[in-house]
């Protein structure tokens, strides 16, 4: 089983930068898909981004596209995501979270939950 805790949390103004990291203990984590969830107040938890085992496909949701960077570090049990732009609607705690997949990245699915760490954007 791979235990995750995700760091790097803060408070930012609005059109700053944030980089989280999620670091995972258990040797499995170089053979599962890692993701970044998102919970704001009062919302449900939504999907934010994704990484294959390799590293080699990331999957963004819409409203982080281009603006949000997700990548790993198996060497290192590591999965980071750089926020630039960063909106107060990007106002969340920001989990990770990993789910064993084959073929397209799932958005769903996903279990081993970390803490979270908490991103406030101002505005």
């Amino acid at each position: 089983q791979v235990q995750l805790v995700e760091s790097g949390g803060g408070l930012v103004q609005a059109g700053g930068s944030l980089r989280l990291s999620c670091a995972a203990s258990g040797r499995a984590f170089s053979i599962v898909v890692t993701a970044w969830f998102r919970q704001a107040p009062g919302k449900e938890r939504e999907f934010v981004a994704a990484i294959t085992p390799s590293g080699d496909s990331t999957k963004y949701a819409d409203s982080v596209k281009g603006r949000f960077t997700i990548s790993r570090d198996n060497a290192k049990n590591t999965v980071s995501l750089q926020m630039n732009s960063l909106k107060p609607e990007d106002t969340a705690v920001y989990y990770c979270s990993v789910r064993v997949a084959i073929g397209p990245i799932p958005t769903t699915g996903y279990g081993n939950w970390g803490q979270g760490t908490q991103v406030t954007v101002s505005s």
